[in-house]
């Protein structure tokens, strides 16, 4: 049996362990079932998640025409700070960018491979956090827009991480941290425009992935470049597939690739 369609992130489901979902065109695979099994993934083509054509893909599933034209890829997307929908500035779009920008946005501390500040919409609690791979999470601001949690986010990361070690978090080699803790410790750091947003009452968030046996030494796979790839699937976590070879996946960085499923 064989499932394909172009790679976009997988979707979650809290759960104990996580639940994963690969969501194809008229398909969807729950990869915690196929933990355990063999499963040979081969490239077919690109597909732009925007314009769908095979053409190569620059970056975040999109060809480069697109990815350098559309909202949906502006810098302000990286870098929360240079979102300008509250001033009624426009980057690219400000419909698509009111929208998106304008809404409450939360800044949390996660602990995956370290301490790190992060931000997302507050509609992405919890899925932020678990496409990170974090083992525990915590808010520590809700503001009203993107731009003062992006602020806020530089501010703190003065004092704390702002990037995931992703073979660290692959390997599981973490510490338990008291994430209330380093939110009392940081409190000073936020910026006079956010200290009202401070959440002071929320404890901490302990999430659980579908992993059977943890990478020792981690090797991504660049699906492009090798062709096809057959190995066990023995993990989930992050957004990455981990393989008994010590092989992972990462879907995330794969998307607008189309890519063939088969189950042996």
């Amino acid at each position: 049996m064989f499932y394909q369609g172009v790679l976009t992130k997988m979707q979650t489901e809290l759960a104990e362990p996580i639940q994963y979902y690969l969501i194809l065109e008229n398909d969807f695979l729950n990869m915690n079932q196929l933990l355990n099994k063999t499963i040979t993934m081969e490239f077919v083509k690109h597909q732009c998640l925007k314009c769908g054509l095979d053409k190569p893909i620059y970056r975040q599933g999109f060809c480069k025409e697109d990815f350098f034209n559309i909202p949906q890829a502006g810098d302000w997307i990286m870098r929360p700070e240079l979102s300008t929908a509250h001033l009624g500035k426009e980057d690219r779009d400000l419909e698509y960018e009111k929208k998106v920008q304008l809404q409450p946005h939360i800044v949390y501390l996660a602990n995956s491979s370290n301490v790190k500040v992060g931000v997302t919409r507050k509609t992405q609690v919890p899925t932020r956090w678990i496409d990170q791979g974090a083992h525990e999470a915590i808010e520590i601001v809700e503001v009203p827009n993107r731009y003062l949690a992006g602020i806020t986010e530089v501010a703190l990361k003065d004092h704390v991480a702002d990037k995931t070690n992703w073979r660290k978090m692959l390997k599981n080699d973490n510490e338990d941290e008291n994430l209330v803790e380093w939110r009392e410790r940081l409190k000073k750091y936020i910026p006079q425009e956010a200290k009202d947003y401070f959440i002071a009452s929320n404890t901490e968030t302990n999430l659980e992935f579908p992993v059977h046996k943890y990478p020792e030494k981690p090797k991504s796979l660049n699906i492009e470049k090798v062709g096809a790839y057959t190995g066990k699937l023995v993990g989930v976590k992050g957004q990455y597939l981990i393989f008994d070879d010590n092989t992972v996946f990462n879907v995330r960085a794969n998307e607008g690739l189309v890519v063939k499923f088969v189950m042996h």
